[in-house]
């Protein structure tokens, strides 16, 4: 019997080692088995982590801040995981709502308004879904106690992080403080961004900086009123010597950090949503009126003709898209020579009495044509336009109808030669020109350098931003189950402002963040699947949100 079982055992064990463990044990035996990888941080310490950077890090979405946007941004969804790890409390200076807005003393701020929401076409204020709504943030009366490890300021370019009294309520009115940080600074209101986070003797940070130092020159569409950061100058000034000192300070206590570059800003949805041709010729606005336009402009074509830029020439097509009217400050101006070739014209007093006025007036209309048209073309695929210019484009400029109605013409034919991007040519502000994109790019690359340049010297993590921008314009990124791509509206990265990310958007962001911290201090975020689904995150708030 004994020689029996022997038998058996060993033909048992003969069979098993002709198998793999899984062809013998059941899967589900096998999962539990498996340990599960315990989260580590490496050589990083996360106990107390401090943010600094812009509306990025702030968590603004939507064109707003407000409370669910915070817990949305991306440093507090790393919080949370460094939280594993060893990581402290994570303290964020909340808005007192879901709308959004600031007041200050209980007026409004210009410039910071309730979030914007969907409303079924596009985005809209939410008072046009919900009916009116009255922001309760204020930063003369309720402000929150500090400190604060989510240090992001939106508005921020690099040299205010360091700027004493970018935090003082008094210097709000004279544009020198932002009202944002002014709910930071509590008793120490000329305590500059910098040094309240090092007062925190932070042992991990993060520093996304950078942005706005050419996306204001961007959003004002390059007009000059909000210029690129100069690279060179002292800190406080220009963005190299700036940047190197918050990385000296930061790192130089010891402090491990991440760090972020800066996207190609011409690439997000703010400018790419536009069209160059958005004249529809089936538009009962427009439409009718193009045989009429086209003879106007015929006779501003032949002066083109004559002064030897036929491409210059504006004509509508009645069967497709046309392209808008745009002011170029590039091209020559030929303001007096339009003016002249017109007054000298035998055919030009008939075309202006064909407007009801009289022969008298030709000299005024061929000053009136050459100083509107004498720096003018139609756009090309080449040209960008910012967000807003799409609640522009048709409509009538009331300022220019003054100017006219000031020089003798009557209120119709004053409207009829004011329409935006039409009769009226489109200004600087709502056109990135080609030249003025490719400013932003020679600044951005050569921002980038001293970035990478810096990040490098410390010895800290670095995050692309830029290539991962460029990902999503290009066709999307996908983590996990979900694809982002840079769409308005439908592209799941980008909120209803197209510049800031939607907490989905955020979402794919921290977990760049944790990706570049493993590679650079051994911690295993991604090994250990602590990364986020960033699916569990959404792209859009529901106007109701509370």
């Amino acid at each position: 019997m004994k020689m029996k079982y022997i038998a058996l055992l060993a033909v048992f064990i003969g069979f098993t080692a002709c198998n793999d463990p899984e062809d013998v044990i059941p899967e589900r035996m096998m999962v539990e088995m498996e340990e599960p990888i315990r989260l580590t941080s490496g050589s990083a310490d996360f106990s107390t982590y401090v943010a600094l950077g812009n509306s990025l890090t702030a968590g603004f979405t939507d064109n707003a801040l407000f409370v669910a946007g915070q817990q949305n941004s991306f440093p507090n969804m790393l919080s949370t995981k460094f939280a594993i790890a060893g990581g402290g409390a994570f303290s964020i200076p909340f808005t007192n709502d879901n709308i959004g807005g600031l007041l200050a003393g209980g007026t409004q701020l210009p410039g910071f308004n309730p979030r914007l929401v969907f409303g079924g076409a596009g985005p809209v204020p939410l008072s046009d879904v919900i009916g009116p709504v009255a922001p309760t943030t204020d930063i003369a009366l309720n402000n929150p106690a500090g400190p604060f490890n989510n240090m992001g300021v939106p508005g921020a370019k690099s040299f205010h992080l360091l700027a004493p009294g970018y935090g003082n309520l008094g210097n709000v009115s004279l544009g020198l403080a932002n009202p944002y940080f002014v709910r930071m600074t509590g008793s120490t209101p000329d305590a500059s961004v910098l040094e309240l986070a090092m007062a925190q003797s932070p042992t991990f940070f993060t520093l996304w900086i950078g942005n706005n130092d050419v996306l204001g020159y961007a959003l004002s569409g390059g007009d000059g009123t909000n210029p690129i950061t100069p690279g060179d100058g002292p800190p406080g000034v220009g963005f190299d010597q700036t940047y190197g000192a918050l990385i000296a300070t930061l790192a130089g206590g010891g402090a491990k950090g991440a760090v972020a570059n800066i996207p190609y800003v011409t690439s997000i949805p703010h400018f790419t949503t536009v069209p160059h041709n958005p004249l529809d010729p089936t538009n009962p606005s427009f439409g009718p009126l193009i045989p009429t336009l086209n003879g106007i402009f015929g006779q501003l074509n032949q002066v083109y003709d004559f002064l030897g830029v036929p491409e210059r020439a504006i004509e509508f097509s009645s069967t497709a898209a046309s392209e808008v009217v745009i002011r170029d400050e590039t091209l020559t101006d030929l303001s007096a020579q339009i003016a002249g070739v017109l007054g000298a014209s035998p055919a030009f007093p008939a075309f202006v009495q064909s407007f009801g006025l009289p022969v008298e007036a030709a000299p005024l209309v061929a000053g009136l044509l050459g100083s509107t048209y004498g720096q003018t073309r139609e756009a090309t695929e080449d040209d960008l336009f910012v967000l807003p210019s799409s609640s522009v484009i048709g409509t009538v400029n009331t300022d220019a109808v003054a100017a006219l109605i000031a020089q003798g013409l009557s209120q119709e034919l004053a409207g009829q030669f004011s329409v935006e991007g039409i009769t009226f040519p489109l200004v600087d502000k709502w056109v990135l020109l080609p030249t003025e994109q490719a400013e932003i790019k020679t600044a951005i690359d050569s921002f980038n350098a001293t970035i990478a340049t810096a990040a490098s010297g410390a010895g800290l993590a670095f995050v692309d931003a830029n290539t991962l921008l460029q990902q999503l314009a290009a066709g999307g990124v996908t983590d996990g189950d979900f694809t982002l791509t840079a769409n308005l509206v439908t592209g799941g990265g980008f909120s209803l402002d197209g510049v800031h990310p939607t907490a989905r958007g955020y979402a794919l962001i921290a977990n760049q963040f944790m990706k570049a911290i493993d590679a650079t201090y051994g911690s295993n975020f991604e090994l250990s699947g602590s990364l986020l689904n960033i699916g569990d995150s959404p792209t859009n708030y529901s106007p109701a949100l509370q």
